[in-house]
């Protein structure tokens, strides 16, 4: 097993990729921010849903959920079905415009990646994706796991002084 050190400095990488994640969201058109571009690629991914479903897999609350729907369907990029099995229901399509606008999105990370990576390896960037899968596969299904109890922070004796003036 690998020692405290290690996780401790792994920890500290894995904070690092934010600053990747922000790079690729500055790529994205502005018409498709963040949460659009993940509904056109969960859609993409696993066909159509049910918005729960999406809410679901975006592991975000169903208001937001509706609000990225909302955006990519104001936009064309997604149909909104009365799902047969339950009037109530919405079952989210991609449509034309929004297989063409996640190709685009594909394109442009894809492109991203290739120039930031270009002096690595093909061996490596497989290493890359082997272990990153590999690393989602340990969390499992983040949103079902339970959460490691939290220790309340040792009180700051200074923080919690009060200053009082005379009256």
């Amino acid at each position: 097993m690998a020692e405290r050190a290690q996780y401790e400095e792994l920890a500290r990488q894995l904070s690092a990729i934010g600053a990747v994640k922000r790079d690729l969201g500055r790529i994205l058109p502005p018409d498709c921010p963040g949460g659009s571009a993940a509904v056109l690629t969960l859609l993409g991914r696993h066909g159509d849903m049910r918005m729960s479903k999406l809410a679901e897999l975006l592991a975000v609350d169903m208001s937001v959920t509706s609000r990225h729907v909302a955006h990519v369907a104001d936009r064309g990029w997604i149909q909104r079905s009365p799902d047969p099995a339950d009037k109530r229901s919405r079952i989210l399509r991609l449509t034309a415009p929004g297989r063409a606008q996640l190709d685009e999105l594909s394109r442009r990370i894809a492109e991203l990646l290739a120039e930031r990576l270009k002096d690595w390896s093909d061996d490596d960037v497989g290493r890359l994706i082997q272990l990153m899968a590999r690393l989602r596969e340990s969390f499992g299904d983040c949103r079902a796991a339970p959460r490691l109890a939290q220790t309340a922070p040792a009180a700051d004796p200074v923080a919690d002084r009060t200053t009082r003036t005379p009256a």
